[in-house]
C-alpha cells in the first residue's frame, strides 16, 4: 500500500477508527513511534502523520509534514463505456485506474440491459482502494448518459471502437472513445458516426466489453 485514504487528510489531527484502524493498528501493527502517509484524493498533497494516542478501537494521529506530490498518469483517455453487468464493471475498474483512465462515462446503449444500475458509492470505494495500491493521487471521474446520442451532444468528436480497417494508431488524436456493451452497437447507433470516427484494433477476434476497455486503456500507453 502506497498510502492510506482519509477524506480529512490534511487536518492537523485525525481520528482513525473502523476498518482503517483495524488495518493500520491490528494488521499492520503500527506503533506510536512510526509515521505513515495519507491522501484525501482531492488535492495533490501527501500528508505524513505520527501516532499520538492509541486506544482499543481508535487512534489519534498528528500531522507532521505536508508534501505536494502529484502522482497522475499521462494517460488522459476518456472512455464512454456502454453499460454491462455491474459485477463486470467493478472487477475491471482497478485495471483502468492503474492504467490512468481519467474519466468513464457510463452509457445505456441499445444493447445495454436497462435494469443494470451502477452503484457509484461502491465503485468509488473500489477506486480509492486501487489508488492506495498503485499510488495514484486523483480519482477517476464518473458520469452517466441515457443513450449514445445524448453522450454525443456533449462529446461530438468521440470515436467508437468497432470492427474497422481504420486501425488505431499514434497519429490519431483520440481523447474520447466509446466501447460497446455485449453485442456491440446497433445499426442506428453506428449511423451516428462518420467513417473516420469508427476505429478498430489489430485483432480479428471478438472481445468481451471489459477486454476491449482494458485494451484501449493500455493501447494508449503503448502507442
Amino acid at each position: 500500500m502506497q498510502f492510506s485514504y482519509h477524506k480529512n487528510a490534511g487536518d492537523s489531527i485525525l481520528e482513525i477508527d473502523g476498518e482503517l484502524y483495524n488495518y493500520l493498528f491490528k494488521i499492520r501493527r503500527h506503533k506510536s513511534d512510526e509515521t505513515f502517509d495519507f491522501r484525501n484524493l482531492t488535492d495533490s498533497f501527501i500528508y505524513t502523520y505520527k501516532t499520538q494516542n492509541i486506544s482499543k478501537k481508535s487512534a489519534i494521529i498528528e500531522l507532521i509534514q505536508s508534501l505536494d506530490k502529484p502522482q497522475i498518469s499521462s494517460n488522459t483517455i476518456h472512455i464512454g463505456w456502454c453499460v454491462v453487468d455491474p459485477k463486470t464493471i467493478e472487477k475491471t475498474l482497478p485495471f483502468l485506474n492503474e492504467l490512468g483512465v481519467s474519466k468513464i462515462s457510463f452509457i445505456y446503449s441499445d444493447f445495454s440491459q436497462k435494469n443494470f444500475k451502477i452503484n457509484y458509492e461502491r465503485i468509488e470505494k473500489i477506486i480509492i482502494n486501487s489508488c492506495m495500491q498503485c499510488g495514484r493521487s486523483d480519482l477517476i471521474k464518473f458520469e452517466e448518459y441515457k443513450n449514445i446520442k445524448e453522450f454525443l451532444n456533449i462529446y461530438p468528436s468521440s470515436f467508437i471502437l468497432d470492427f474497422s480497417n481504420n486501425t488505431i494508431s499514434k497519429e490519431m488524436d483520440i481523447d474520447t472513445i466509446i466501447i460497446g456493451s455485449e453485442g456491440g452497437f446497433s445499426q442506428n447507433e453506428r449511423k451516428l458516426f462518420s467513417q473516420n470516427q469508427i476505429v478498430g484494433l489489430k485483432h480479428n477476434l471478438i472481445l468481451r466489453s471489459e477486454t476491449a476497455v482494458i485494451s484501449i486503456a493500455s493501447n494508449r500507453l503503448i502507442l
